[in-house]
């Protein structure tokens, strides 16, 4: 399309509605969105923490490891991970710890394969909880992932 040696190209098809959704939703960068500040002050995490572990010692979990994140993960400030034997004990061990978590004030537990399954993943919000059968903890490798050096371990 030539028009007196220019190039001319064509309109854009469509309503000003539909470009406006190709153009996708207009993101203002706040601080909270630039970098991710934790929404739970230390001593509350280290509270809620000293919780997950109690419970997960009471519950007869293995080789429990707490991971810091701060600083190095969007989603979590703090990581757990811990062993069960079977697939009846790492449910009961989730149960446990929803209950105990909400005991606690915390609103929102959510809980993902807790229905006989190798991983349980229980978001706490800023502390994330992977309860593990030894074969699958030792397949995905989370502590390697996460931490060359183990920044707190109990158990």
């Amino acid at each position: 399309m030539l028009a007196a040696g220019k190039l001319a190209l064509p309109a854009s098809p469509g309503t000003p509605r539909k470009k406006a959704a190709a153009a996708g939703p207009k993101v203002k960068a706040t601080p909270a969105r630039a970098k991710r500040t934790s929404k739970t002050e230390p001593s509350r995490l280290d509270a809620l923490q000293a919780i997950i572990m109690t419970s997960l010692d009471e519950d007869k979990a293995e080789n429990i490891v707490a991971i810091d994140l701060e600083g190095r993960a969007a989603f979590a400030d703090r990581m757990v991970i811990a062993t069960g034997i079977a697939d009846r004990q790492i449910s009961a061990m989730a149960t446990h710890l929803e209950d105990k978590l909400e005991e606690a004030g915390l609103k929102r537990v959510l809980i993902e394969g807790a229905t006989g399954s190798d991983w349980v993943l229980i978001d706490a919000g800023d502390i994330v909880i992977h309860l593990f059968k030894a074969e699958a903890r030792e397949l995905y490798g989370l502590e390697k992932m996460w931490s060359a050096e183990l920044d707190d371990t109990a158990g």
